[in-house]
């Protein structure tokens, strides 16, 4: 047992003092929203979205469509890259992107949580119907979550919100549109049709959802757990080409 009394009287008082951090708002070596590249674009966020005091969901709509025009398109397997890598790149997958989103949320106070959502590989068909073979059987998606008004919601409901008009077509990962983009109109909710009030009904999406993994405090710590999409020297040997391909550009 280590000795109280050899610690300093102001280390202790400091320990004492010293708040505990929130997982949920935390920066991370993924959500790095301290970083001084993140904050600068944090910043554009804040002009478009006003006083913080403005609602939260207008806050997320704001950071959404930013991050969506900001951010290239494209089918990076780096999962893990931290948010202020995708913005000096200008380009990022969608998980990619929803880790800017989830970094923006928690610089504004909004605590993010990640589900792990084992995906089954056929939703990525017709991204790539020439590749249908060397696309993987599963593919783990960290699917963002978020608290507001002291409820846990998906991200799809975060931005589109209950009550909301029609979502329109489900989404079908096919075309210019991409899953980051689809939330953003209420699409592609994987398990809206058993949420009560929520008008972002996507069956289509969620028929491909082969386990859920449960909830984690951060991406860092799903993929920490359960590791990347594709082995470690696959992923090295395709990402020059996969992450500067523009998604859509298959189905075109």
């Amino acid at each position: 047992m280590s000795c109280t009394v050899m610690t300093p009287a102001r280390i202790r008082r400091a320990v004492r003092a010293a708040p505990a951090a929130d997982p949920t708002t935390a920066p991370t070596r993924i959500l790095d929203h301290d970083h001084p590249d993140v904050r600068r674009f944090l910043r554009s966020i804040d002009r478009e979205a006003g006083p913080r005091e403005r609602d939260p969901q207008e806050y997320l709509r704001a950071a959404h469509r930013r991050i969506r025009d900001a951010i290239r398109p494209v089918y990076s397997m780096a999962d893990t890259r931290s948010v202020s890598g995708t913005l000096r790149r200008g380009r990022g997958s969608c998980s990619q992107r929803f880790a800017v989103l989830e970094a923006a949320a928690r610089a504004r106070g909004i605590p993010t949580r990640s589900r792990g959502l084992v995906m089954d590989g056929e939703f990525w068909y017709p991204r790539f119907p020439m590749l249908r073979r060397a696309v993987p059987r599963f593919v783990l998606l960290a699917w963002p979550e978020l608290r507001l008004d002291g409820e846990w919601v998906s991200v799809t409901r975060a931005l589109a919100g209950p009550g909301r008009a029609d979502a329109g077509p489900s989404f079908g990962n096919a075309g210019a549109e991409t899953l980051f983009d689809a939330v953003g109109r209420g699409a592609a909710d994987w398990r809206a049709a058993g949420v009560q009030g929520c008008a972002c009904d996507d069956a289509a999406f969620a028929r491909f959802v082969r386990r859920d993994l449960g909830t984690h405090s951060s991406r860092d710590e799903l993929f920490a757990r359960y590791g990347q999409n594709l082995p470690g020297p696959v992923r090295l040997a395709v990402e020059p080409l996969f992450g500067r391909w523009s998604a859509g550009a298959t189905s075109r």
